[in-house]
């Protein structure tokens, strides 16, 4: 008896692979290996010496320069091998291919207040607006059923640089005088790299993946002393003006794919939180003695093919920021002892669970030349109560708006194209004075607007021709 393996094939905005030279695999595929294990070694290390991507609370919206200019809407429709990062089922549709991004993210953030006692009045603008962020990606098609995938990505982070000559009126005898805090230059930079390791097999129309995860984070802080000036750390030698902290931890991603035939998909897939080490260094400054786990994620998606050039997608995710203390606890009440910065409950951001929907578009104009577009949505994080601590977090955008291209240069090889934009949004509370309450007489808002630019080279090996095989 014959049996013919026949493998389903997709369409992408590439020229088919029977078009495409016959090339030897053999060499060539043992160099990219080793050139892509060196590279998402030292780029992991690169991707947490800068900011976040732009962000949903302070997540990534969108891993690739293709997920970017969809607005990260895309799980039931995996174009590349950063879907690791998404939906790692999505890694047996892809084929084998490199994908490596770059992207300049330009976040601008601030405050205003006004009637505040201890807090710099007036408007105060954050420095440091420009990162360079890297990302890579590998999958490889083991054969018609089964894929494997790496992946390295910046998870998200948040990074606000106020500078230390900031005029501040209200300052205490024994402080610096000046800042936003009145101990000169004030703000905190945390980083997170994640790196992928995933697996993915087709069981006739369903497609299911897992990816186990390393995450990688940094964090440092400084100008924050006047807490300490107030006996509000548990650990005052460990709050603020110490040396970056790193952390590391561990987590899995899974997600699947159901074909209901050649024009709808659905998806779902998630992530546990990513259990990570403390913060030794801000063990007075984060609950709990510094820890700081990444959240988990839960989401599902469809994508439907309009016409065979067309598909639109529409995605929902729930990021669960309550998790994980040091980001959700409430920042008050804080006072000296059992309820202060670093306790077991210790004070946090008091960020809430964000949800995010979106709808994107990618259109394959012809053979060479793919355009994008995508919006999403996500709920506010930040609330009233907690504006004055989110002043060095301004989280607060919730719209975002992607487009961009891909366009094939050469059989293999083609260039991708991304502009991601969050407009400004802006969260108004009443300052905090540790153990006195809220200022009724005070007002900040603080604010953010971002804008990441995504440039990416994405290189696709020639599918295998179909192998025939005698049972």
């Amino acid at each position: 008896m014959q049996h013919l393996y026949v493998k389903r094939i997709r369409l992408k905005a590439v020229i088919s692979p029977k078009h495409r030279p016959n090339i030897n695999l053999g060499g060539k595929m043992h160099k990219w290996r080793h050139l892509l294990g060196v590279s998402l070694t030292a780029l992991s290390l690169a991707a947490t010496a800068g900011a976040a991507h732009a962000t949903e609370g302070y997540f990534m919206e969108g891993a690739s320069a293709r997920d970017q200019g969809l607005a990260g809407i895309d799980s039931a429709n995996p174009g590349d091998s950063l879907t690791i990062a998404n939906n790692p089922a999505g890694l047996v549709d892809v084929g084998t291919q490199f994908n490596g991004d770059i992207s300049l993210f330009m976040p601008w953030r601030g405050y205003n207040a006004s009637g505040t006692l201890l807090t710099a009045p007036g408007n105060v603008n954050s420095e440091r607006d420009l990162f360079v962020l890297p990302t890579l990606g590998y999958s490889h098609q083991i054969d018609g059923e089964q894929a494997w995938g790496v992946g390295m990505t910046g998870n998200g982070g948040m990074n606000t640089t106020y500078p230390g000559a900031t005029f501040n009126p209200n300052c205490p005898p024994g402080s610096l005088g000046s800042g936003v805090f009145c101990m000169g230059r004030a703000g905190v930079d945390l980083n997170q790299g994640l790196i992928y390791v995933g697996y993915a097999r087709r069981i006739g129309n369903l497609e299911v993946g897992i990816a186990p995860v390393l995450g990688i984070q940094v964090f440092s802080a400084y100008g924050l002393g006047a807490f300490n000036m107030f006996g509000l750390s548990s650990a005052p030698g460990f709050l603020t003006d110490r040396s970056p902290s790193y952390s590391i931890g561990a987590g899995v991603r899974a997600g699947a794919i159901y074909h209901v035939n050649s024009q709808l998909t659905f998806s779902v897939q998630g992530s546990t939180p990513i259990w990570s080490s403390n913060f030794a260094n801000y063990q007075g400054l984060f609950a709990q003695g510094g820890s700081f786990d990444i959240p988990a994620t839960i989401g599902a998606g469809v994508s439907y093919r309009v016409m065979p050039t067309l598909a639109v997608m529409a995605d929902y995710k729930h990021i669960f920021y309550s998790g994980t203390a040091s980001i959700s606890n409430p920042m008050t009440p804080l006072i000296p002892g059992s309820a202060s910065l670093g306790t077991a409950a210790g004070q946090g951001f008091g960020w809430q669970d964000v949800d995010v929907f979106g709808i994107s578009f990618e259109w394959n104009y012809n053979e060479r030349l793919t355009l994008r577009a995508g919006y999403a949505y996500s709920t506010q994080p930040i609330t009233a109560a907690n504006v004055m601590l989110n002043l060095l977090a301004p989280g607060t955008v919730t719209s975002h708006i992607g487009a961009g291209f891909s366009y094939l240069v050469t059989h293999n090889s083609q260039i991708d194209f991304s502009a991601l934009y969050a407009p400004r949004v802006g969260v108004s509370g009443q300052e905090y004075i540790p153990g006195f309450g809220y200022n009724p007489a005070s007002n900040i808002n603080i604010w953010l607007s971002e804008l990441q630019l995504t440039l990416g080279y994405t290189y696709h090996w020639d599918t295998p021709t179909a192998v025939v095989a005698k049972y």
